[in-house]
């Protein structure tokens, strides 16, 4: 296979710093793969044998209990490493990877693990800085299901997904890539009918506009507002 362009991953946060040699000798051991839509990079519990990085498209990271309940657990963006089980001396996948639009992916195997951290320190570093920021927002997440209302949940949800992958048209900020109310749901421990009465009212109230699997924040301080709880009602 070709080696990939270094330009495509220079300015990504982990291969900043990196000489250009550097970046070509990560680059020469990875593989490039499509990932057409809805489909799986791979499945909760399945064994790992490699960490990934996205080139382009959108990634649905979801978790499924032993009784079979789905939750969106987040959206892994282009530039983002994901499925570093390896870095967290796991030998299985916590969660499955879905596309969530058609997405480019590169694929390292984890036995390339040990020599980038210890060759490429600052490439271990931002890869153990995305465990830290990731548990972060998992822990923020697990505080808001136990203490905010749904309103505020939901609100607080769609303002990570703008400020991750906010898109600005005329009409506000759009969630670059495709959500379901059944998804939102699932980011946040509530139940279709709820996300589709709540969505139905912000759209009333000018607060939002909804689509087909398309979201647009039309008025970011009002949903700040009520993830706040700060909102008259």
């Amino acid at each position: 296979m070709p080696t990939l362009d270094r330009s495509l991953v220079a300015g990504l946060p982990p291969f900043r710093g990196l000489a250009a040699e550097d970046i070509d000798f990560i680059l020469e051991r990875a593989r490039s793969r499509h990932v057409p839509k809805n489909s799986a990079v791979f499945e909760q519990e399945e064994k790992a044998e490699s960490f990934y990085l996205l080139l382009s498209g959108h990634i649905r990271v979801v978790r499924t209990s032993p009784d079979g309940h789905q939750v969106v657990a987040r959206y892994i963006n282009e530039g983002e490493l994901f499925g570093i089980a390896v870095a967290m001396g796991r030998t299985t996948f916590p969660a499955s990877a879905v596309a969530a639009v058609d997405c480019v992916i590169l694929a390292w195997p984890n036995g390339e693990w040990p020599e980038f951290q210890s060759r490429f320190p600052s490439f271990g570093a931002a890869t153990y800085g995305t465990i830290g920021n990731r548990l972060e927002e998992t822990q923020a997440t697990v505080m808001e299901m136990s203490t905010a209302q749904v309103e505020q949940r939901i609100a607080s949800a769609l303002l990570r997904l703008v400020k991750q992958a906010g898109r600005k048209t005329e009409d506000g900020i759009e969630i670059d890539f495709p959500i379901t109310r059944q998804e939102i749901a699932e980011m946040t421990g509530t139940t279709l009918h709820t996300v589709s009465r709540l969505l139905s009212a912000w759209e009333d109230d000018g607060v939002v506009r909804g689509g087909r699997q398309k979201v647009t924040v039309r008025d970011p301080h009002r949903l700040m507002l009520i993830a706040e709880n700060r909102h008259r009602k």
